[in-house]
């Protein structure tokens, strides 16, 4: 009986893992106006979800512009877009922030078990996730591409267990693959990691750079292919079939749609957000430099492979922090080891870090994790704000044009309207199906030409005001500080019926 409390006690307290989810899942529910607020693309997501929920059927044609209707569409976001809409209809956009959270947390907590399982020291694990953590939190937004964070993590994790003998667990590959090709279009990076680490063991393998005790099953290879073909195969069970992998690929291929997106966008160092990537990068060039001990070609390939399209565009950035944490912690920890064995006092640090890792590997509770998710329903129901600001997850009128539209409400507008890009996703979830905006954040539907087209009016260039004549444009709502604002009243005299600090409603005399 004197050993009940003790055994109550392992199943109560966290391990440090779940500690790291619940540090994770706050951080996102504090941050949740700013995950909804620093994009615009939300509103679009939960307009096609909550179309999906009532009409029980994906859209390919667009329904949602009077610029491409009845387009083929791919809906290379659907399912993600249903799980936003039904919980946007239980709870609100208090619901699309718990999901974000759950999503979020889950996902580094994947990435730090994986680096605690590549060093010897807790405290290089801890380091390593919260780095990767700053280094991704500013792509934390309320969007799909979250769930492609997490569907990595747990891709990495299956192909480490490939890697440790565990081949017959290769029908993991596509089991992922199924959902995570309707969940997201970025789908094909589970391929890009997939080549890059089978490349990286094939290279150990050709140069005997892998120790007996380390050896490779003898059935690997044949596993390895087997779970990606059939990932392959299992990707094209989707709405559009071959088309999603043409829509992925057609995009990142269309040169100005990329350098035209902000996040498509080479990383910024002299922005403060990217330092912890800055500093993540100078981090792994000096453990990896510094090194004594070997390391696997198939995680070290993986990493600079995921550094170069982090380097090369800054949405890349959470998945090189996911792939490359293990080979950071492999590192800080030989160092750190190294460090602790020549100062007494490091050494005793390094003790203590032993005697709490035991403890840690009894315990089993999830109690924590579980009652956090359960404090945050209730206060969510109850109302409680948790953003320092306690402004609670709403679109900041200041952003967008939200007593714009309430003035659309009640007085609607007549004909087809141009609004800004930005906006396009706002609108939709504010004004569809009544009425259909020009463009919104969807380019790889939109594609280069409209794209072009919209450019062209809102920068007032030559011609502009025949696009707007092609597409029988009534009336615009804007930006009050954007140019194309005066141009429309000066040169074709278009009259502002509604205006405030952010928005500016003109149409037609």
């Amino acid at each position: 009986m004197k050993d009940q409390p003790s055994k109550l006690l392992h199943y109560l307290l966290p391990t440090f893992a779940n500690l790291v989810w619940m540090l994770a899942f706050f951080i996102v529910l504090i941050s949740g106006p700013r995950l909804m607020n620093a994009d615009g693309d939300l509103g679009r997501h939960l307009t096609i979800g909550r179309y999906m929920l009532e009409h029980t059927e994906i859209p390919l044609r667009d329904l949602f512009s009077h610029t491409m209707a009845g387009q083929p569409l791919t809906p290379h976001e659907w399912l993600s877009q249903v799980i936003f809409a039904l919980v946007d209809k239980i709870m609100g956009l208090n619901g699309v922030i718990l999901v974000c959270a759950l999503i979020i947390a889950t996902t580094f907590r994947f990435v730090f078990v994986q680096a605690r399982m590549a060093s010897r020291t807790l405290s290089a694990a801890l380091l390593v996730v919260m780095l990767a953590m700053l280094a991704s939190a500013m792509h934390w937004l309320s969007r799909p591409h979250i769930f492609t964070f997490l569907l990595l993590a747990v891709w990495m994790t299956v192909l480490y267990q490939l890697r440790k003998g565990k081949v017959k667990q290769w029908w993991l590959l596509p089991a992922l693959m199924l959902i995570w090709a309707n969940l997201h279009g970025a789908f094909i990076a589970s391929f890009a990691t997939w080549i890059t680490y089978g490349v990286g063991l094939f290279w150990d393998s050709l140069h005997h750079n892998i120790p007996e005790d380390e050896a490779l099953h003898p059935r690997f290879w044949r596993y390895y292919l087997l779970g990606g073909g059939a990932a392959f195969l299992v990707s094209l069970i989707n709405p559009s079939g071959l088309g999603l992998w043409k829509t992925s690929l057609g995009y990142i291929g269309n040169d100005y749609l990329v350098n035209h997106t902000v996040e498509y966008m080479s990383p910024n160092f002299h922005n403060a957000n990217f330092w912890p990537f800055l500093i993540f990068i100078a981090l792994l060039m000096v453990v990896i430099g510094l090194s004594k001990k070997r390391i696997e070609s198939g995680l070290l390939f993986t990493s600079a492979a995921w550094l170069v399209m982090g380097l090369y565009s800054g949405r890349n950035i959470p998945l090189f922090a996911i792939v490359a944490a293990p080979l950071l912690a492999q590192g800080l920890d030989e160092l750190m080891s190294s460090v602790t064995s020549r100062v007494k006092f490091l050494g005793r640090l390094n003790d203590m870090d032993v005697r709490i890792q035991k403890v840690d590997v009894t315990l089993k509770g999830y109690f924590w994790p579980i009652l956090s998710v359960v404090i945050a329903v209730i206060c969510f129901s109850a109302g409680f704000r948790f953003d320092a600001g306690k402004t609670g997850n709403v679109f900041y009128p200041q952003l967008f044009p939200v007593d714009a539209v309430n003035w659309l409400q009640e007085n609607p507008q007549k004909g087809d309207m141009f609004n800004s890009f930005t906006w396009g996703g706002y609108l939709l979830y504010r004004l569809w199906p009544e009425k259909q905006v020009f463009i919104d954040g969807q380019t790889d539907f939109y594609g280069e030409a409209l794209s072009r087209e919209y450019a062209q009016v809102m920068n007032a260039a030559e011609g502009w005001q025949s696009i707007l004549e092609d597409y029988q444009v009534e009336w615009a709502i804007l930006p009050s500080k954007d140019g194309i604002v005066q141009a429309l009243s000066s040169d074709l005299g278009w009259e502002s019926v509604y205006s405030d600090d952010t928005a500016v409603i003109l149409r037609r005399k």
